[in-house]
């Protein structure tokens, strides 16, 4: 058997440990040579409880994003950050350790004919891409949502639980798509625009707002408060 590729998770919040258990799942699924052999966590502000939950899952924090300076050659990283304005500014501190990022599918997800996608792609179990779908860097897909034929999604968009992306639609860099919300076919969402849960967009959302509601208007303009960073969530 092939020696398992080495994987370090940032960000020890929510998400980091959900794309830790997305990994057991290939692991345990690999019928190959090929699996993931996880070194641990890092998170530049980790909070005492995401600290505490990591360590139950029998992985190590290993510190700061500096650890990566002293990763062993070939070493990939995964960036387990929900926000993607966090993701975004969390890349721009990873690239510079010169790793390459991992994509990390599970098994249960469905990638239709003739996807293209960025690296850096994590897809939870029950994901639909249907056909022709275009993803950006760091597209995160969470359990059960569906992106529909021909659509666009670019870097760091975030699709929460049971979202459906129609088909044609396109969304711009940093948009987040709230749980059960609903996208009609051929709308465009602007940049770091947020889709409040159970929103149904039917027609196209200018950059860097928050809309709700059925059908989805215009609530208000970003803006995001922090918690600590990406340990928090």
């Amino acid at each position: 058997m092939s020696r398992p590729t080495d994987l370090v998770i940032v960000g020890t919040g929510g998400e980091g440990r959900d794309l830790h258990g997305i990994v057991q799942a290939i692991n345990s699924r690999a019928t190959g040579d090929f699996r993931w052999r996880v070194l641990g966590f890092v998170d530049d502000y980790p909070t005492e409880d995401s600290e505490k939950l990591v360590n139950r899952l029998g992985v190590p924090f290993l510190g700061s994003t500096g650890q990566l300076a002293d990763v062993p050659p070939g070493t990939h990283v995964a960036l387990g950050v929900g926000r993607p304005h966090l993701r975004r500014e969390t890349d721009r501190t990873v690239r510079r350790y010169g790793l390459p990022y991992a994509t990390v599918v599970h098994p249960d997800a469905n990638i239709g004919a003739d996807c293209v996608f960025a690296e850096g792609l994590v897809a939870a179990g029950g994901v639909r891409l249907t056909t022709n779908v275009v993803l950006g860097r760091h597209v995160h897909l969470n359990h059960n949502c569906t992106i529909g034929h021909d659509s666009m999604l670019g870097d760091f968009v975030s699709v929460s639980p049971l979202a459906a992306v129609s088909g044609h639609c396109r969304l711009d860099e940093g948009v987040l798509v709230g749980t059960t919300a609903a996208l009609v076919p051929r709308v465009r969402v602007g940049r770091d625009t947020v889709v409040g849960a159970g929103a149904c967009v039917t027609r196209d959302v200018p950059a860097s707002m928050v809309v709700t509601g059925v059908p989805a208007r215009p609530r208000r303009a970003v803006e995001w408060v922090d918690h600590g960073g990406p340990g928090a969530y």
